[in-house]
């Protein structure tokens, strides 16, 4: 299990999904409700990208088709996705954010 700096916790603001690379892989990083979720910038419906999307609450909205999911669980919450997207732990140490993932 890779951990991966993402960037500093000042530099998220709240319900603004920001897209980045680590492990290799493009991924998105939300802070919600002080708390920080990385998941997959791929919708499971079309493999469109999910990071240009809409947060409302704690669901992202594929700008796309409209899908959404859940980023604490990756659980679909609207079609026409049915398949959950990979989310990834998140863990912050000295004012820096880490997303584990498998390298």
């Amino acid at each position: 299990m890779g951990r991966h700096p993402v960037g500093a916790t000042q530099d998220f603001e709240p319900q603004k999904v920001k897209v980045l690379r680590a492990g290799g892989e493009r991924i998105c990083v939300a802070l919600h409700e002080g708390q920080f979720y990385a998941f997959e910038d791929r919708c499971t419906h079309d493999d469109g990208p999910l990071g240009g999307g809409a947060l409302e609450g704690c669901q992202i909205e594929c700008p796309r088709h409209g899908a959404r999911f859940d980023i604490r669980t990756g659980r679909v919450t609207a079609p026409p996705a049915f398949t959950p997207i990979e989310i990834y732990q998140t863990e912050v140490s000295d004012g820096q954010v880490f997303v584990l993932m498998e390298d």
